[in-house]
């Protein structure tokens, strides 16, 4: 067995995550709440999809899978209710479900400013607290993890050109998401990248050179 779990499978980094593990020819359990969303794909037999709400009991979802990608997020157009519940609670269900499961490696998408949300603007705040207790969360509980905490999101294709060190300016604390998901399939499957942090942006070196 060794299957990923991917979590948000229907969000922008989750979906180009699962295509690209997909393509690869690796086994993914897509786990959305509306399995149209994945109709494109639904056809590959090496995709079982699972439909399921991250605000109820997933736990299903977990008992056959190796390695776990979290990417599920509220959203930008939700409030702080919703980013408590899914960037915060789901995340922790995750982490239980995942040690109850014997998971290998839990592989978990957090932001830039997660590791000190005080430094964030009031807007952001709610989201960077959330990212940060959920971390905090993970990194306690014992299992294999890796946590990737991009910086502002992009919508250009990938370079698979990047860097885990922060710009010295803001404007450069950048990265495209098809290079986080590219990120979070090369950790599937290594687990000797198991409990470190990675800050990501656009940057010169390989994932090969930098994420060791």
């Amino acid at each position: 067995m060794n299957k990923t779990l991917i979590l948000g499978a229907s969000g922008q980094i989750g979906n180009m995550a699962t295509k690209q593990l997909l393509a690869d020819g690796q086994s993914v359990i897509a786990l959305v709440r509306d399995k149209n969303k994945l109709a494109d794909i639904a056809s590959d037999k090496k995709l079982d999809i699972v439909e399921a709400d991250l605000e109820q009991d997933f736990s299903q979802a977990f008992n056959d899978c190796d390695q776990v990608i979290f990417s599920a997020g509220s959203g930008g157009k939700t409030g702080a209710d919703k980013t408590m519940l899914i960037d915060l609670w789901a995340a922790c269900k995750a982490i239980d479900y995942a040690k109850a499961a014997n998971v290998s490696h839990f592989i978990m998408v957090s932001s830039i400013g997660a590791d000190d949300p005080d430094q964030g603007s009031e807007q952001m705040k709610p989201y960077l607290v959330a990212k940060h207790m959920a971390d905090e969360y993970l990194i306690s509980s014992e299992l294999n993890y890796t946590i990737f905490r991009p910086g502002s999101l992009t919508d250009d294709r990938a370079t698979g050109k990047v860097q885990t060190q922060r710009p010295s300016s803001k404007e450069k604390m950048t990265i495209h998401r098809e290079d986080v998901a590219r990120a979070l399939t090369y950790a599937v499957g290594k687990p000797q990248l198991g409990g470190k942090v990675f800050e990501l942006f656009n940057g010169s070196k390989s994932l090969t050179d930098v994420l060791n």
